[in-house]
């Protein structure tokens, strides 16, 4: 049996708001609760936008108004799920031609919360730093910080 190298990153968190509300943070309040260190604009980030639906932009606006490409959205049904492309190589630099998958899902618990489960999946795109990019997705520093960062805004 062949095993899939590297395994895909997942995260969950459960925030005491329902699907709807969690989702709308998700997506349309990004930039408010995305880690400001996690940015790839020369000025620094001002905002992230997830533009909801298939086809749709995911980028990020610089304090200077630059804008830098992150992805696309590839599946979006609200309050359940959104399916993103990400479109950042190894070196953290937006490649058009590079992609791994980005599936966040909404799952509304018996108390009225939203567990949120995110997996980063097709590691295996970044060839022979695939680990390394595996180990820094799956760090206090990537996913793990930042779905801490959306349960600290969703309250």
């Amino acid at each position: 049996m062949q095993r899939i190298e590297p395994a895909p990153v997942q995260k969950s968190v459960t925030v005491s708001v329902p699907p709807e509300r969690a989702f709308e943070i998700f997506t349309a309040r990004m930039g408010d609760w995305w880690l400001k260190t996690h940015s790839l604009t020369e000025s620094g980030q001002k905002t992230v936008v997830v533009e909801p639906a298939a086809g749709g932009r995911w980028y990020e606006i610089g304090t200077s108004g630059e804008e830098r490409e992150w992805g696309r959205v590839l599946a979006c049904e609200p309050p359940k799920r959104i399916l993103f492309v990400w479109q950042l190589n190894a070196d953290w630099v937006f490649d058009p031609e590079f992609q791994t998958e980005v599936e966040v899902r909404f799952e509304p618990t018996a108390e009225g919360g939203t567990t949120v489960r995110l997996e980063h999946r097709d590691l295996a795109s970044y060839g022979a730093k695939a680990e390394v990019a595996r180990a820094s997705l799956d760090s206090e520093g990537g996913w793990a910080g930042l779905l801490g960062a959306f349960a600290a805004k969703a309250g």
